[in-house]
């Protein structure tokens, strides 16, 4: 069992800032111990709570879509503690919308797992769960292995009178989804090179999202796929049925300091996923997605910078159908000439 210990004391005042070690202390799934955090709050009506909160879980390493079983376990101190609910949340660190502004801790999903009871003095109580993921949930491990710096916690929320304590964090490692590896190890097999992944606390514009954030994967250029795009961002967007895959293309011209944007989305559902060829699906979205890219940046003004986006593959509102990329092949004229499938 992978656990944290919380322990919270009741006076008055605001709580100070959580000292959250769990999830940097633990930087490969199955290593590691639990973190231990000291919650502080001031209340003159009741004085010391001492109330020890512990949680566990029975496996830290899941995927999106999946419930995360564990415990949360409570033993009062030497007075009566009245509690208000125990809630839990996943936490991340996620960068503003905003690319000035420092990276912040953000939690993007909560489940209350009990609600209101009286914790009598020196008695424990014990409360299973099955913490719910979110289809859109971040992955974090790809191959075993973190993927650079995303980092991802499950914590432990008291609600003690009068106050509200917000305390013990426990690593979780969160694997992808079947069409997400397939997607991931066909863009290693086809020579694309990860430089930087990353969270973006905001909503993608036109695209539906139940959670208000996004994770955002860089890639270097396959040597394949060079000359009309530089740089590649990978954007999984997940739900019960399948997965939308959206090829964020960049072109950079560094001695004239522009840049132009282009954006296709695809659509791949789960069934049947160990069944494709997805070397031969992703490089049909792939060449696709440059084949629009060349041609937007064909007729974009190359004399001012394009900061946007300067090509959407479709209207933003229109929904994708079924069937729609799921069997594409590569375009026989090429990357940034004619043909090739469509996936949207």
């Amino acid at each position: 069992m992978e656990g944290a210990t919380l322990r919270v004391r009741d006076h008055g005042g605001t709580p100070r800032e959580v000292r959250d070690r769990g999830v940097a202390e633990r930087d490969r799934p199955g290593g590691g111990r639990g973190s231990a955090v000291r919650l502080t709050g001031v209340s003159p009506e009741s004085g010391w709570t001492g109330l020890s909160v512990r949680t566990a879980l029975a496996n830290a390493s899941t995927r999106p879509g999946l419930r995360l079983p564990g415990r949360v376990t409570v033993v009062a101190g030497s007075t009566d503690v009245p509690v208000l609910h125990v809630r839990l949340g996943l936490v991340t660190t996620a960068e503003p919308d905003d690319p000035e502004a420092p990276r912040r801790l953000v939690q993007f999903h909560q489940a209350t797992v009990a609600g209101g009871f009286v914790l009598r003095a020196g008695r424990g109580r014990s409360i299973p769960f099955e913490f719910p993921l979110p289809w859109e949930t971040p992955v974090t491990v790809f191959g075993g292995a973190p993927l650079l710096s995303l980092r991802m916690g499950l914590r432990t929320e008291v609600a003690v009178e009068p106050r509200l304590d917000q305390g013990a964090m426990v690593p979780v490692f969160v694997h992808p989804l079947p069409t997400q590896a397939h997607v991931l190890a066909a863009l290693d097999t086809l020579g694309f090179s990860m430089r930087q992944a990353g969270l973006v606390d905001a909503r993608l514009p036109g695209v539906a999202q139940t959670l208000p954030l996004h994770q955002r994967l860089g890639y270097w250029v396959a040597p394949l796929y060079a000359g009309p795009i530089t740089e590649l961002e990978l954007i999984f967007i997940a739900e019960p049925a399948g997965l939308e895959v959206i090829l964020w293309l960049d072109r950079r011209l560094a001695l004239a300091g522009i840049t132009h944007q282009s954006i296709s989305r695809f659509r791949v559902w789960h069934v049947g996923a160990d069944k494709r060829d997805w070397i031969a699906t992703v490089d049909a979205w792939l060449r696709t997605a440059i084949n629009r890219h060349a041609a937007a940046a064909a007729h974009a003004d190359w004399s001012a910078t394009i900061s946007g986006s300067a090509h959407v593959s479709r209207p933003p509102d229109e929904p994708i159908h079924p069937g729609f990329g799921l069997g594409g092949t590569a375009g026989s004229g090429g990357i940034g000439g004619s043909g090739g499938g469509d996936g949207t």
